[in-house]
């Protein structure tokens, strides 16, 4: 039929989906005739982002953090749409500052969102996916599970241990002769989506980093896994660069990763200390992409405030 889609039929669940690499997303999944489960803790933002998608978007109010919650989301999208194809475990947040001077209870809620967030999600997914003999895991990770970064050594923490639990999934999938089971680990440059108003700051700076990719690079590889499931990806010529770098002189990588962070942070203005999204979302930050282009276009062109 001419009105059939490219996804007619696929049900693809989707975390973090009030903005930034969720909410790109949603949409084109949704454009291309998936029905989509929106999860957030924003309601009033996934339900909006729901019904410009049409009837087959479905928004769950969740705080991945919460065993309880996640099951609620897994149990709400089969009640609906009877299967989940695909599971992509896309929420996250990060903190920017010494180690010894973020709250406890930050780093505590830090690795309650990414590591026990993504843990209950492949949980469910794979669950289902045994049940159903088919589907796919798409899990969030980002470079710097694979070379340390200083000043954000707990989300770098996190991302390490979501990279090693995918790998460790995808093994036991293959040990299993579960072939029409994959589980994807995503490594991602800095991107320039709205991160940086969510993501807890005890730097004493404003958080501005370049240069910084497009989230739609991110997007459309988070979206071909769908159609090419691979154990992990790296993506773009950053991320492969300095990966390949760091292995042949990590010492020397680490040092000039951690002296580039540390200048960009100096040179940008001084901010007040924030926990950001972790314990309250914010109203802030709900669109794909973020502001870090414009404000390294305005710094080069001697115009920052």
């Amino acid at each position: 039929m001419a009105s059939e889609k490219k996804r007619d039929g696929l049900t693809v669940v989707v975390t973090g989906a009030s903005s930034g690499f969720g909410k790109g997303i949603v949409k084109q999944l949704s454009a291309e005739g998936a029905n989509v489960v929106l999860a957030a803790r924003r309601t009033g933002l996934i339900e909006e982002l729901a019904k410009e998608c049409g009837p087959n978007a479905l928004p769950v109010t969740t705080d991945i953090s919460k065993e309880e919650d996640m099951k609620r989301l897994y149990e709400t999208a089969v009640s609906r749409f009877g299967k989940i194809d695909v599971w992509i475990n896309n929420a996250a947040l990060g903190i920017i500052g010494s180690f010894t001077k973020v709250p406890i209870e930050d780093l505590v809620r830090l690795v309650e969102i990414n590591i026990l967030g993504t843990m209950y999600g492949s949980h469910y997914a794979l669950k289902h996916f045994k049940e159903q003999e088919q589907g796919t895991l798409i899990n969030m990770s980002s470079f710097v599970s694979k070379v340390p970064l200083p000043y954000g050594a707990i989300y770098t923490g996190t991302k390490a241990a979501i990279t090693s639990l995918s790998a460790g999934l995808y093994q036991e999938m293959k040990l299993e002769g579960r072939d029409d089971i994959h589980v994807c680990s995503v490594h991602p440059w800095v991107t320039d989506t709205p991160w940086t108003v969510h993501t807890g700051n005890y730097s004493g700076h404003d958080l501005r980093f370049g240069p910084v990719d497009d989230p739609e690079t991110v997007i459309a590889a988070v979206i071909g896994l769908i159609d090419k499931p691979q154990e992990s990806i790296d993506i773009g010529f950053k991320v492969k660069g300095t990966l390949a770098s760091y292995k042949l002189v990590p010492g020397l990588v680490g040092k000039l990763n951690g002296a580039s962070l540390m200048a960009m942070l100096m040179s940008a203005p001084e901010a007040d200390a924030t926990s950001g999204s972790l314990h309250t979302p914010t109203a802030e930050g709900t669109e794909v992409s973020g502001d870090l282009r414009e404000k390294l276009k305005r710094k080069l062109k001697g115009q920052e405030e």
